[in-house]
Formats: C-alpha cells, sequence, structure tokens
C-alpha cells in the first residue's frame, strides 16, 4: 500500500485490540473535530451536544425520542438540550395536546453551526482520504456500516 503512513513497530497501538483501537482513533478524530471548530467559533458546542443537534437536524424529534435514540442518560440529555437552548442553538417547543411532551428543532444559528461543523468534518474525512487512500476509507466505512450482530 503505497502512500499509506504505518505506524512503527514501537507505536503505542500496535499491541491495542479492536475496542482500544476503535476508541483511540476515535478520541484522536473527535478531539480535531473539536480543535477545528473552536478555533473559528466563539460558541463552545460539546461532542455530546453535536451528537444531539445531528439528531434534530432537518427534523422536529421529541425529547423522549432523543431520549431513546441517544446513548447518554436521561439527565444529561436534559442538561445538554438546556445548554444548547441557552446557546440560542435550540428551540424547545409544547407538543399541541399534551402538557408534558416536548419537541425539538435547531434555531437558525443552530443549522448553521450544524452545517459548518458538517464541512470541518468534510476537511478531516478528507485528510483521512489523503493519509490512507479512498478505497481504505470507503472499506472502512462499509465494514463500519455492517450489521456487527453484538
Amino acid at each position: 500500500m503505497i502512500g499509506v503512513n504505518r505506524l512503527s513497530p514501537n507505536s503505542e497501538l500496535q499491541n491495542l485490540d479492536l475496542i482500544d483501537l476503535l476508541s483511540e482513533r476515535h478520541s484522536l478524530v473527535r478531539g480535531i473535530s473539536e480543535k477545528a471548530w473552536n478555533s473559528q467559533s466563539d460558541i463552545y458546542i460539546s461532542n455530546s451536544e453535536w451528537y444531539i443537534m445531528a439528531r434534530i437536524y432537518k427534523k422536529q424529534p421529541t425529547i423522549s425520542h432523543i431520549n431513546k435514540t441517544v446513548e447518554i442518560s436521561r439527565q444529561a440529555i436534559h442538561k445538554f438540550i438546556k445548554n444548547l437552548e441557552a446557546k440560542g442553538l435550540v428551540e424547545i417547543n409544547n407538543v399541541e395536546n399534551n402538557k408534558k411532551e416536548k419537541w425539538l428543532q435547531l434555531t437558525a444559528l443552530g443549522e448553521e453551526c450544524y452545517e459548518k461543523n458538517e464541512a470541518l468534518k468534510a476537511g478531516l474525512e478528507k485528510r483521512i482520504v489523503d493519509a490512507i487512500g479512498l478505497e481504505q476509507v470507503k472499506a472502512l466505512k462499509d465494514i463500519l456500516k455492517l450489521d456487527w450482530s453484538i
């Protein structure tokens, strides 16, 4: 594989199992993504807040739907939603004929931030493609999309 940066035999990643390798790479790309956003914006948005915003983008989910589909505690989700609302990124609305349930949508600022962050992530993906090759990235994506039956 010409042009692929191989890890040195002494690299700390060499002896990790699959789970730890996935975790290390996830932390690396999330950190790079977070730094890219924070270097060009005055609005700090945590990885968990991005995760919730992704579930809301171009949709109007209820808070209970977010609770069911996001792997974060219910209390933390409510805290993140309140933080996003305080930053002007999310609107919380009452569901008609239901006093308990609320639905969410991104504000215009929230959509703008989300779309700018998507562009930053596309740039990071391009850097990864440049480093390891388009076919490798496609193969990795295909593997990650498979049903692992776990």
